[in-house]
């Protein structure tokens, strides 16, 4: 028979398992970031993110669109043109993160007020 303890470490590590597949993305610096400024538009271009983003290095700012694309949180889109232009965008599945993301904002927003409070 499963103990308390055997019970809660199974459903902890489950729990983790389900967070961490997805954290191992999210979690990664500028990543959130990223994923906000993308679903305030239909789709963006990779300067108008480093605008956005300026302290982020074109290569993390690569490195991170490449992680979104390949977990299917982004498309990427590349026009035959010279120069060739690219946009990217948040996919169907992601839209309802971009809400998660403003109400985080303002979960942020009301957090510091409350800490200047207490000050």
């Amino acid at each position: 028979m499963e103990t308390e303890f055997e019970k809660e470490k199974r459903t902890r590590n489950h729990v983790m398992c389900s967070a961490d597949e997805i954290w191992s993305v999210l979690g990664k610096t500028w990543a959130l970031l990223i994923l906000k400024k993308l679903s305030e538009s239909e789709s963006t271009r990779f300067n108008e993110i480093k605008k956005a983003i300026p302290l982020i290095s074109n290569t993390v700012l690569s490195e991170r669109l490449r992680d979104l694309e390949v977990h299917g949180l982004i498309t990427k889109k590349i026009y035959a043109q010279v120069p060739i232009r690219v946009e990217y965008s948040i996919t169907k599945q992601t839209r309802d993160l971009g809400k998660i993301l403003k109400q985080l904002d303002s979960w942020v927003v009301q957090w510091r007020k409350e800490k200047s409070k207490k000050k």
